[in-house]
């Protein structure tokens, strides 16, 4: 009888334990998620400049990307590579398109496959 009694106290320690470790793990997750966005609230005011906006990113290359910053009330287009940054020319507001695009569709993968292959096809046409 004290054996069963010793196995019963040891299960239930060990799920009192087990559940002290969910609430923990549960306890540091929400600490690390609240902490992240205060960090990303603060950062994002420290680097907040009225004067320079960037517009919109164009990967080119691993280290070369495209951007329409705007600084002031200019437009500008610029080359960013690893060590330099080039200006390329100066757009007008009227030149922008400042529609937002759309992340998500209702296509399915394979309408997004073969549009891909069409392109596929007629960049390796020319």
């Amino acid at each position: 009888m004290t054996a069963l009694l010793g196995l019963k106290s040891n299960g239930i320690e060990s799920f009192a334990q087990f559940v002290t470790v969910i609430f923990i793990f549960i306890f540091v997750l929400a600490l690390t998620y609240f902490t992240t966005r205060f960090v990303g609230k603060f950062q994002k005011k420290q680097m907040h400049n009225n004067n320079i906006e960037v517009i919109e990113t164009f990967k080119v290359t691993t280290n070369k990307f495209i951007q329409i910053i705007k600084t002031g009330d200019k437009y500008l287009v610029i080359a960013i590579g690893k060590d330099s940054i080039t200006m390329l020319t100066e757009l007008t507001e009227d030149q922008i398109d400042f529609a937002p695009v759309e992340v998500g569709s209702d296509l399915s993968f394979q309408e997004i496959f073969n549009k891909a292959k069409d392109i596929k096809g007629l960049i390796h046409k020319k």
